[in-house]
């Protein structure tokens, strides 16, 4: 094990989360709030610029780092950045308990958007800033951010870090260089966020905050762009005007998508992203779950208690099927009170998630229709054995490994998936009365804290999604879990953003023997 240059990249990435808290100390500074809340930014910024430093003295005697090494890296960045990045709301006192805030943390580095917050509204700007800032952070990945400065060997150690950490059965450069393409990455993740920015300012502010305009825009796009979810407001989007749920949802959409085509459509080559099986399948699930949707909002062939314009049954359905399949988590309506065909079409799009090489979690629709391939040639196979069995997934042919990457992965999901759920079952707020309120119910309704809570919690933090069903809604919180069921999801989290193995790879013992 490379200790040396793992602590060198270690001590990069600290010095890099403590230029990232110079923005919310900048923004407690604009907002002139109390000593303790600008404090709360400068001490964890010296403590990571002075350990961050310290971990760069030691010079490492090869530079090259091996696959299991760029792993377990990967997975301890994600550690350290969200047990540094949830001291600011422990000092601020924001959020006092450590173990709430590195859930809180946690949830906005993974692009989660789970809450333990009851009231946002009580946070300081600078509170509400840092959150929102970690989902478009956590987003892109912290270490496709810092590729761009470590120089390039010909080891291939870049190429680890990068398959390391982003999402998807098959990662891969754009360019020839590693550096070129994570630039382009973030050229193109920093561009979609600039204009959503802009069509958000061109709408009316939300009523109330009109002096808040360009800040909630700002927000609003963190979590957007990092398919987070963070809300800043009471009914996380509901407030927002129609236009502006519009413009959330079409952004949703495209961050959902693999910028690997959006590439592609700035060299003019238009026909081959048109081509993508993916992009194809992803467009079709997400239309026919709206379609669905708002077919059983508007027929009401099974009762439930909210009234819909037409529009705004379209509206809402397109807003939550988009923020559902994206794993991102933003609402504008109470969906867990919906028909329940509308509640299992949203637990399918939880699971599945959208295109890999996007900003968001879930299994990913490419390793869906690798699977179903997959299962399609077994079966041809069976019944003629002399069938030679050919996976292919845009045109190309897939090797073995890669499908059974993909069959791994998915029962990885769901032992996981299941594991959680047996352990929350565990915790003492199961059985227990929860009350839920929002703008559309202000008298307020309760629900029983159980099954479906747990298992959509589960799915959610697991697929990086935010709000579940049950007592875990979207008018709801986690708050009422114990610190060790807040804990266990925290590390799911963290399993569902890195796609399992990097952190899997972290706890094997045999990871840290010498080789």
């Amino acid at each position: 094990m490379n200790y040396k240059k793992l602590g060198g990249i270690l001590g990069k990435i600290m010095i890099f989360e403590g230029v990232l808290m110079l923005f919310p100390l900048l923004v407690a500074l604009i907002y002139r709030e109390s000593l303790t809340n600008i404090l709360s930014y400068v001490i964890p910024i010296s403590a990571l610029a002075l350990i961050g430093a310290l971990l760069q003295i030691p010079k490492p005697k090869r530079e090259e780092l091996y696959q299991k090494e760029a792993f377990a890296l990967v997975a301890v960045v994600w550690i350290i950045m969200a047990l540094f990045g949830a001291v600011p709301f422990v000092i601020n006192k924001d959020i006092p308990n450590y173990v709430d805030a590195f859930f809180e943390i946690t949830s906005g580095f993974t692009t989660t958007g789970a809450s333990i917050l009851n009231d946002v509204t009580a946070l300081s700007h600078s509170s509400l800033f840092w959150r929102s800032l970690s989902h478009w952070i956590g987003g892109m990945g912290i270490l496709v951010f810092i590729l761009i400065f470590i120089p390039e060997g010909k080891d291939g150690s870049s190429m680890h870090l990068l398959r390391a950490e982003s999402p998807g059965p098959q990662v891969g450069k754009i360019t020839s260089k590693m550096k070129v393409t994570a630039r382009i990455l973030y050229l193109i993740y920093l561009g979609l966020t600039v204009i959503e920015v802009v069509l958000l300012m061109l709408d009316k502010p939300v009523a109330g905050h009109e002096s808040e305009k360009f800040f909630y825009s700002l927000l609003t796009a963190f979590g957007t762009a990092g398919t987070g979810g963070f809300g800043f407001l009471p009914g996380s989007m509901e407030l927002m005007n129609p236009f502006s749920q519009y413009v959330i949802a079409i952004f949703l959409i495209l961050f959902g998508v693999n910028f690997a085509l959006y590439y592609l459509l700035l060299i003019g080559k238009v026909k081959q992203v048109l081509k993508s099986t993916e992009l194809k399948v992803y467009t079709v699930l997400m239309a026919s779950s709206v379609g669905i949707i708002f077919l059983s909002l508007v027929t009401r062939f099974q009762a439930f208690p909210q009234t819909y314009t037409t529009e705004e049954a379209f509206r809402h359905s397109l807003f939550q099927v988009a923020s559902i399949m994206t794993t991102t988590g933003y609402t504008t309506t109470d969906f867990a009170v919906w028909p329940m065909v509308a509640t299992m079409v949203l637990i399918v799009a939880m699971i599945m998630g959208a295109m890999a090489g996007s900003t968001a979690g879930g299994i990913k629709v490419s390793r869906v229709a690798i699977a179903v391939k997959g299962i399609y040639v077994s079966v041809r196979k069976l019944i003629n054995p002399r069938y030679v069995p050919k996976v292919k997934v845009e045109g190309k042919p897939l090797e073995e490994k890669t499908i059974n990457g993909v069959f791994n992965f998915i029962t990885f999901y769901f032992f996981i998936l299941l594991g959680t759920v047996f352990l929350l079952s565990f915790d003492p707020i199961n059985g227990a009365t929860v009350a839920i309120s929002s703008d559309a119910y202000p008298q307020g309704y309760t629900v029983t804290h159980g099954f479906l809570s747990n298992f959509s919690a589960s799915i959610a933090c697991l697929s990086n999604i935010g709000p579940g069903f049950e007592a875990v809604g979207p008018y709801a919180s986690y708050a009422g879990y114990s610190a060790f069921s807040k804990i266990l999801l925290s590390f799911v989290m963290l399993i569902g953003r890195l796609e399992i193995l990097p952190v899997f790879v972290l706890f094997t013992p045999r990871t840290w023997k010498r080789s």
